[in-house]
């Protein structure tokens, strides 16, 4: 009997020819469904453009003028690593745990299909997704499961998304867009952000028990957090250890060493409210979201790289300096107010404190009335408030009596920059950006400026031929349409009729001024105010005579760019703090060009150095030298208003001008005395203090000797010592 014959007469001859049917039925059924949901019956499959370009939202990237990163702006906090940034040990440890056949599959591992169904079946539940797979899924998420059909779909759009990566990638580039789109939970997304939130480390610096506890956290990154639930992430890591030995990337003994080992953490999350230049950075943040509304870009998923002119050791000296600084202070303004309340009958400060807090706005949001409002910010409530002596402290108090606590607390806005081409160095708007978020460096942070704009009123007498050697009456002077503005010299120690201008300006002699004023003749003030213009100061100065002793409100930004122009020989440069900004892609999309004007001539930028180098040799900064010692060719100008709730001091060199405004959120609040309330008291300090520190560093700043002299003659006198009587040694007066 032929094979054939025996075959169809077989009883069992219908039960396998369905068995055949049913086989190559369902291998063409599947092969329909592919070929279906290739062509996109089921939903629209990646374009091979998005493949090539896998859309992740990227951190947008600061850094320093030396290459440091300052911090990052994201929904996500995603920064990019290349293949040569990855450890071998992360590498080892990510193929060993969840993808072991990684280099010998094309995106499926035909293999283990079968286990993984039979596994399944048997109710042991398993993953069967490559690397690749996986990848496909980070990459283009698909919808929820509705049905097993709906779910068979989703996974042979991710058996297709795959194949097409593994096609187009490399298996090095594969592995590296992985790492750089996975969450490891705690704010961190790709590698670049975990490596350095865990440990402090970049990719490349991970050791084999570290990347175990990362490739550990994939799998359920709340579950098996070295944070939230430290003993589920060390079981999880030794698995992944475990895994590493079996595939022989480790050996067993050092497997077994690394196992009992604790996990060694340096956690930090990111936080906007830490690490260097936190008000620079928010300052920053305004002006990039503008820039990109204008420009097409998101700041928040972009991935730009943003590279900035500050100087990270500058800016750790001055944040630094400014902590400390305030911390001494803070503790005599505390010694002089011991007892009463620096605020006194101007409790309106208070209630505006009230109407500016959130739990004020959340409570009008939810149509409470000012009864019940007065009432909650009188209801002790556990808070965590800021404290100069013991850190973050978690304390009981009513809301109002911690807008009275926050009330005492001195503030401050310090800012350096280099004259020669307006590029800040450090930007510090305030001692603690988490409890204190306004910058008071900022061009809308307005102070009034005091005696340091007096220097404005002199630059333009001596455009107008004075000398600094001029004899000015020091006696009390009228202005027409003022008959009630009499004011007089802050200290009346020096009650000569007559001073030269040199001295006049080095001991801030307000009646000097204002006869140097009243010289200029009727055009004086609006004179001056076009100077200051050109000197970068866009605040209103109003054109009244009290104007010359400083009565209009300026930033620290404006003043610190102004004084730069005397040490550029006359011409300002705009201060700017961004160089370019790069694509994700490294293509230069914005350079910064420099804005410059000149302003004064040559000669008399020099003069006026001169003239305020007086005030740090034997005026009202005279501890600039013979206490603090600040090398090289110095000069700069205190500044104090009337009260004492503002304290000013611009310090110039020949390469580096920086400024720094000390006061109170209210200008209520103040010292009482000169001693303590002054400029050379509050502000000079800080500036002498980070000079100090700066001038230590070797190579961070030229530091000059000399100011350079104009090429053409100096045409005026100079050496005034013919001219000055009563000579004053530089310990009898502060201003």
């Amino acid at each position: 009997m032929k094979f054939s014959e025996y075959l169809f007469k077989n009883p069992y001859w219908k039960y396998l020819k369905w068995l055949w049917i049913g086989a190559f039925g369902g291998i063409f059924l599947l092969a329909a469904m592919v070929w279906a949901i290739a062509m996109g019956w089921f939903g629209q499959l990646p374009p091979i453009e998005e493949l090539e370009n896998p859309t992740t939202q990227l951190a947008s990237e600061i850094y320093a003028e030396d290459g440091v990163q300052l911090g990052k702006y994201y929904l996500q906090n995603r920064s990019n690593a290349s293949y040569e940034e990855l450890s071998p040990q992360l590498i080892n440890a990510l193929i060993a745990t969840e993808d072991i056949r990684f280099y010998e599959h094309s995106g499926v591992d035909n293999s283990r299909i079968f286990t993984i169904v039979i596994y399944n079946l048997m109710g042991k539940k398993q993953g069967g997704s490559t690397i690749s797979q996986q990848l496909a899924k980070n990459l283009f998420p698909r919808r929820k499961f509705r049905s097993i059909v709906d779910k068979a779909v989703t996974k042979l759009q991710e058996w297709i998304v795959a194949a097409l990566i593994e096609q187009r990638y490399t298996k090095d580039e594969i592995l590296t867009m992985y790492f750089n789109t996975v969450e490891f939970g705690s704010n961190s997304f790709g590698i670049r952000s975990a490596a350095k939130t865990f440990f402090a480390k970049t990719p490349y610096e991970l050791n084999a028990k570290e990347a175990a506890v990362l490739v550990g956290l994939l799998k359920a990154p709340t579950l098996y957090s070295p944070i939230r639930n430290p003993a589920n992430s060390l079981n999880r890591r030794n698995t992944v250890l475990n895994q590493m030995a079996k595939a022989g990337f480790i050996s067993q003994d050092s497997c077994a060493i690394l196992k009992s080992s604790p996990i060694d953490l340096q956690f930090q999350e990111e936080s906007h409210n830490q690490g260097l230049a936190t008000y620079f950075r928010e300052t920053l943040r305004m002006e990039l979201l503008n820039w990109c509304e204008e420009n097409g870009y998101n700041l928040y998923k972009d991935g730009l790289k943003i590279y900035t002119t500050i100087n990270t050791t500058m800016q750790q000296i001055a944040e630094q300096t400014v902590e400390q600084q305030l911390k001494e202070q803070q503790k005599k303004f505390f010694a002089h107010w011991k007892g009463r309340e620096p605020w006194g009958e101007y409790k309106e400060v208070l209630l505006t404190g009230m109407k500016r807090s959130d739990r004020y706005r959340i409570a009008k949001e939810l149509k409470k009335s000012e009864s019940e409002i007065q009432a909650e910010f009188n209801t002790p409530v556990k808070m965590r408030v800021f404290s100069y002596t013991r850190g973050e402290i978690d304390t009981v108090m009513t809301p109002m009596d911690s807008i009275k606590y926050y009330k005492y607390f001195m503030q401050c806005g310090f800012m350096s920059m280099d004259p020669t081409n307006g590029k800040i160095k450090a930007w510090v708007g305030g001692h603690n950006y988490k409890y204190f978020k306004y910058d008071h460096v900022n061009i809308t942070a307005k102070r009034q400026v005091g005696s340091t704009f007096k220097p404005f009123v002199y630059t333009v007498a001596v455009d107008n031929g004075f000398s600094p050697c001029t004899l000015i009456p020091n006696k009390p002077v009228s202005f027409a349409g003022y008959p009630d503005y009499n004011p007089s010299n802050a200290d009346e120690k020096f009650g000569t009729p007559e001073m030269t201008m040199f001295r006049g300006l080095q001991f801030s002699m307000n009646l000097v001024c204002l006869n140097v004023l009243k010289l200029l003749g009727e055009g004086g003030i609006n004179n001056i105010i076009d100077l200051a213009k050109k000197m970068g100061v866009k605040s209103t100065i109003e054109p009244y005579p009290s104007s010359a002793l400083g009565t209009a409100d300026i930033s620290v930004y404006e003043m610190v760019g102004a004084f730069s122009t005397f040490a550029n020989k006359g011409v300002w440069i705009k201060p700017n703090y961004l160089t370019r900004i790069l694509d994700k892609n490294g293509n230069v999309i914005y350079e910064n060009l420099p804005v410059t004007q000149e302003a004064l001539s040559e000669q008399t930028a020099y003069i006026m150095c001169k003239m305020l180098e007086k005030v740090t040799t034997h005026g009202t900064a005279a501890k600039v030298k013979y206490l603090y010692q600040i090398p090289g060719a110095v000069g700069g100008k205190t500044g104090t208003t009337q009260n004492y709730s503002d304290g000013w001091f611009i310090g110039i060199t020949p390469t580096l001008v920086s400024g720094c405004w000390v006061g109170w959120e209210d200008r209520a609040i103040h010292f009482r005395s000169m001693e303590l309330g002054s400029g050379s008291a509050m502000a000079m300090p800080i500036w002498a203090t980070y000079m100090q520190q700066v001038s230590k560093v070797p190579n961070l700043f030229q530091i000059v000797n000399e100011w350079s002299p104009p090429q053409s003659p100096i045409s005026v006198e100079l050496d005034c010592a013919n001219f000055e009587s009563n000579k004053v040694e530089k310990e009898d007066f502060v201003e």
